[in-house]
């Protein structure tokens, strides 16, 4: 065949289309995401750097161990004293904006999928196809639609982060077990009682590892947004790939792991904790039980 088929082209031609007549409608989306984000950076900016370690050495005493808590205090104390602190900060600021907007649509996506077996046949080569794409790809289109800076990194974040959201929750709602499911309805629960009394809390485990997975690759894809002006520590990641600077590069980077290291430990032991305790958010149902029995 001496032709091709060029879907290259029509991608560009529909992202024109898009660009030329609904240019408004993503200037408006682009000032909530911006406002959102600007938000959330504010918030974690506001507090010195002292307070900001002391709550997630707190957090990491309480949800992992002392052992933990120590070695995330040396870690953020090492990130300030190389001078990386506030590159950190507005990382943590882009990861938390990016996450948060993946749950908002991922977790109500996900429980729609788990309810309706035609959406999830309908979602899940769109997941396929999020997931799968080289998260360059996602940044071209962003920062056509929406410019440079912060908007195009979030929205590009956004797309890339929120698969396993939806996933793992439509996953953990379709293994809750079906006896708990009966009783529920056997006890007059409606659609929405049935939802948020019994499946929600036994597919928590599930959920909050579909979390963990978002906040992971929200993280990895705001290094990678930075070559469309998100900020962060992206920047010195980017810059020292410019310069060559092996030196700059390594202590980014560092900064960057060190970050994963302890939001991955943090947000992993929510979902671990939910485990142990799985059985008792249905602890409702057999108190019910048993005062019926005693009448």
């Amino acid at each position: 065949m001496s032709e091709k088929l060029d879907l290259g082209s029509w991608v560009n031609d529909v992202v024109q289309h898009l660009l030329e007549n609904y240019s408004g409608a993503f200037e408006s989306v682009g000032n909530v995401v911006s406002g959102f984000s600007e938000l959330i950076e504010r918030l974690l900016m506001w507090p010195p750097a002292w307070v900001l370690i002391a709550i997630f050495v707190a957090l990491g005493f309480w949800r992992i161990g002392a052992k933990f808590a120590g070695f995330t205090a040396v870690s953020l104390i090492l990130i300030v004293m190389t001078g990386f602190w506030e590159q950190t900060v507005v990382t943590l600021g882009l990861t938390f904006s990016s996450t948060l907007i993946s749950l908002l649509l991922g977790i109500p996506l996900g429980i729609w999928a788990a309810r309706s077996e035609r959406v999830a046949v309908v979602i899940r080569p769109i997941l396929d196809f999020m997931q799968t794409m080289p998260a360059f790809v996602y940044l071209i289109p962003a920062a056509m639609l929406f410019g440079l800076g912060r908007v195009p990194g979030i929205i590009a974040t956004v797309i890339f982060a929120m698969p396993p959201a939806v996933r793992l929750t439509a996953l953990g709602i379709r293994q809750v077990n079906k006896e708990i499911v009966e009783a529920g309805q056997s006890f007059g629960c409606t659609s929405w009682q049935l939802l948020y009394k019994v499946q929600l809390p036994n597919a928590m485990p599930s959920i909050m590892a579909g979390v963990n997975q978002t906040i992971m690759m929200a993280l990895s894809m705001v290094i990678i947004a930075s070559m469309v002006g998100a900020g962060g520590l992206g920047n010195d990641v980017l810059a020292s790939i410019q310069r060559l600077d092996i030196g700059l590069g390594f202590e980014s980077g560092m900064a960057v792991v060190l970050l994963a290291i302890i939001l991955d430990r943090i947000t992993e032991s929510f979902g671990t904790r939910q485990t142990a305790t799985r059985g008792k958010p249905f602890g409702w149902l057999s108190a019910k039980l048993q005062r019926q029995q005693a009448q």
